[in-house]
């Protein structure tokens, strides 16, 4: 569940990537390079898991598939706050010194 759900998140930060590709201010090849990362991670975890347990990886426990969705939703949102900081920290379009400016 966890490679499922990074995969989901790679391919759609992908594609935003893509789309977006005239205008890299939000620096979305960060975010894309986290999620391909964390995906070829749970890949490895994957094989890793099939070779010492066989063809019982295929019929996890209920439980152990709403753990793995937790922890995917989690590194998804992990991904996201590191995106966000490095943003906000990076502030391409001025909006975090404007405001601090203002005050």
């Amino acid at each position: 569940m966890t490679l499922l759900l990074t995969v989901f998140a790679a391919v759609a930060s992908t594609v935003i990537w893509y789309l977006m590709s005239f205008d890299n201010s939000m620096k979305m090849g960060t975010l894309c390079f986290m999620y391909w990362g964390a995906s070829i991670m749970w890949f490895v975890d994957a094989v890793a898991e099939y070779i010492e347990i066989g063809a019982e990886y295929f019929t996890p426990a209920a439980a152990d598939m709403l753990n793995d969705f937790y922890l995917g939703l989690s590194v998804i949102a992990f991904g996201l706050i590191i995106w966000l900081v490095q943003l906000l920290i990076s502030d391409p379009k001025g909006v975090v010194r404007k405001a601090l400016i203002k005050r």
